[in-house]
This record gives structure tokens, C-alpha cells and sequence, in this order.
């Protein structure tokens, strides 16, 4: 069960950026292990009963990033954050909606991401969006009404479409993330904060919805 992250948490990441090599990971792993990795799954298996309690014909599985990077990468054999995500399968699930939580030695973020989709795929959501406009725009007042998720991601260059200025934000987008993300704080600490970080996300589920349908109609 989630009792909250500590203080040796924070300290074994900004550790492991200042000292990425596996003499000084090898020395702390214990403190990796104990106080990084052993909450972030417990939060983990926190945030999916409970989405999964609410999503209880999805196929949700729950999946913990690994700490170390791929070998062909520089910037040294470790990551300095932790992640884990509640999504559906293992193959393409980029291109699909997926919930996530990542922390890191200065923040921590939360939200869904549609952020690998294809571009055939985000061409059927735009097409979508031109067939019934109405759907999104209901969910989108909703969003805009909320102040914990901000809408991220990369736009086209050129605009696309005729869209209301409400949509255009969202059409405009080559993939998307619905995301909280802050410096590190207090609540951090408490094991209130797996409650906190699961009912957020569950005020996701209708966008999860929408584009778990679209991804299904494709299909």
C-alpha cells in the first residue's frame, strides 16, 4: 500500500543525474530500490484499481518504466525519473490513450497521453472532429472549466481545417497530452496523494473514452 514518497527518494534522483555511472548506482541501489521504485509501483497499483474499477472492460494492464536507459543512448546508463503508466496491450500502444505518472528530482506529472498516435490516425480524429464537432466541444467546455490539466503537444505548422476557435487548440495538434505537471511539493509525502492523483485522472475517463473509440473504429 502507498504510504507516500520520502525525502531519500528525491535525494537518489538528483544523485543519480550528478553521478550517472554504475559505481554509484551499484553503492545505492538499495535506496533505489526502497524508496524510489517499491512506492512508485504501490502508487502505481493504487491509481490502477482504481481506474480499472472505472474502466471495467478495458483490458488495462499497468506497466513501471525501467531505470535504465538504452545503451545506445549518452546521456549515461541511468534515468533520473521514474514512470508508470496504466494502458491497454503492449503492441502499438503509443498510437493508443494511456494514463501516466512520472517523477522526477524537480517535478512530478501526471495525466493521459495520446502523445505517439499516427498520423493516419490523428487524420481520422480531425476527420472526426469535422463529422461531429458537437461531441468534443461538450468535453472541452468541460476541460476548459477544470484548472489541474492543461492541453500539451506539438502543432502543425500550417492550419488545418475550418474549426471553431473553441476546437482549434485541439485540432491543430500532431499528438496530445492531457497533463499536470509541477515542481515537487508536500503532498508528495502523504498517502493521501495516490487518492488525489487517481480521482484527477478518473475526471480524464470521457477523453479516454473518445479516443479509446476512435482507435477502436480504426481497428
Amino acid at each position: 500500500m502507498f504510504q507516500g514518497y520520502s525525502q531519500e527518494a528525491v535525494d537518489f534522483m538528483w544523485g543519480i543525474r550528478f553521478n550517472n555511472e554504475r559505481g554509484w548506482f551499484l553503492a545505492h541501489k538499495d535506496d533505489y530500490q526502497q524508496h524510489l521504485l517499491a512506492p512508485t509501483r504501490e502508487l502505481g497499483q493504487a491509481v490502477y484499481d482504481g481506474l480499472a474499477a472505472a474502466l471495467p472492460h478495458e483490458p488495462l494492464i499497468l506497466k513501471v518504466s525501467r531505470i535504465y536507459r538504452d545503451a545506445r543512448r549518452l546521456q549515461g546508463p541511468y534515468k533520473d525519473h521514474l514512470w508508470f503508466c496504466v494502458r491497454t496491450g503492449d503492441q502499438d500502444w503509443t498510437g493508443r490513450p494511456a494514463f501516466y505518472f512520472e517523477i522526477a528530482p524537480d517535478y512530478y506529472s501526471y495525466g493521459m497521453g495520446f502523445w505517439a498516435a499516427s498520423a493516419a490516425t490523428m487524420t481520422r480524429y480531425r476527420q472526426q472532429i469535422d463529422r461531429d464537432p458537437k461531441t468534443l466541444e461538450k468535453l472541452v467546455r468541460q476541460f476548459d472549466r477544470q484548472q489541474v490539466f492543461q492541453l500539451t503537444g506539438p502543432d502543425y505548422v500550417r492550419s488545418k481545417g475550418q474549426v471553431s476557435d473553441l476546437l482549434r487548440p485541439w485540432y491543430q495538434k500532431k499528438s496530445l497530452t492531457l497533463a499536470h505537471e509541477v515542481p515537487l511539493d508536500e503532498s508528495l509525502y502523504s498517502p493521501a496523494f495516490a487518492a488525489r492523483v487517481t480521482e484527477d485522472l478518473k475526471t480524464l475517463l470521457p477523453f479516454y473514452r473518445y479516443f479509446a473509440a476512435l482507435c477502436a473504429a480504426a481497428e
